[in-house]
């Protein structure tokens, strides 16, 4: 999959001087930075802007220096908010069943999923009202950034609102249901059936022959048959693109995430933009 552009997709009805009672959604990962806009007062996203980093990250300082430049360069991050979230984009997570949950021990979870350093800052999100907690490691540095930019957010993993909104939109499904969130190198899958999570993972692709691999190696593992489970794709991807075609070839029921969202959007927001910005669009 080629890297994605620097876009922004916006409301120009909007005076964007007026921003004390607006909402400020921020996604990070290592690759670009991601933030919309919500006016609380009419709950609609007024706007939507990607920056990828022309220098990908290959140490938590040079993180730091992309994202403080992201902030140099774009005025509208620096006015004030009425609230702001932020959502981490890494693998370092790893879900926990609340029966074999316990924050004494949060570092005995993440550590046979992912590489982890004896001073490593270990954070868990809740997933209400599914029974279980998802354990991650955060962009320290970066959070520490933004508490000096604006004195106060939540944060949680960007996978723990993939997780959460899924289950509770596909709660009463009657068949199980492979969704795959597609970014430039890597892509999540959730598995639901008979309205519990079966699986979580993320693959690191570079080919549409690794792309179909991991999802029929998946089905096969849970048992999926690929003539009855539905897969769902979201994130970078458009129907009739080369990885829908390859799914489409071995899959009998395949579709495009619906925009189920609880704000409104202008004419400007089309479905590919709200079906690829879906986590940073479902994190407040």
């Amino acid at each position: 999959m080629m890297a994605k552009k620097k876009i922004q997709i916006i409301n120009t009805s909007v005076d964007f001087n007026e921003s004390k009672d607006n909402h400020l959604s921020i996604q990070l990962s290592l690759d670009g930075f991601s933030f919309c806009i919500i006016d609380k007062n009419v709950n609609e996203v007024i706007l939507i802007q990607y920056i990828p980093f022309k220098n990908i990250s290959s140490t938590p300082e040079k993180h730091l220096e992309n994202v403080e430049l992201v902030f140099k360069t774009e005025d509208i991050l620096n006015k004030r908010y009425n609230s702001v979230n932020v959502s981490h984009v890494n693998d370092l997570s790893t879900l926990v069943p609340k029966p074999l949950f316990d924050p004494n021990h949060i570092n005995s979870y993440i550590k046979y999923s992912s590489k982890t350093y004896k001073n490593d800052y270990i954070v868990y999100d809740e997933i209400e009202n599914h029974d279980m907690f998802n354990v991650f490691i955060p962009f320290v540095n970066i959070n520490n950034f933004l508490l000096e930019k604006f004195g106060g957010f939540e944060y949680k993993h960007f996978s723990s609102i993939l997780v959460e909104n899924l289950l509770n939109t596909y709660k009463f499904s009657e068949r199980p249901h492979l969704f795959v969130d597609m970014h430039n190198e890597h892509f999540e899958i959730v598995a639901i059936e008979n309205n519990k999570l079966a699986l979580y993972n993320s693959f690191r692709y570079k080919t549409e022959e690794d792309f179909i691999y991991y999802i029929l190696f998946t089905a096969e593992q849970l048992n999926f048959n690929p003539e009855k489970f539905e897969l769902v794709l979201s994130g970078s991807v458009i129907k009739g693109d080369t990885y829908y075609k390859i799914a489409y070839n071995y899959v009998r029921n395949i579709s495009l995430l619906e925009n189920r969202s609880k704000y409104t959007f202008c004419d400007r927001f089309n479905e590919e933009i709200k079906r690829e910005y879906y986590t940073l669009l479902n994190q407040y």
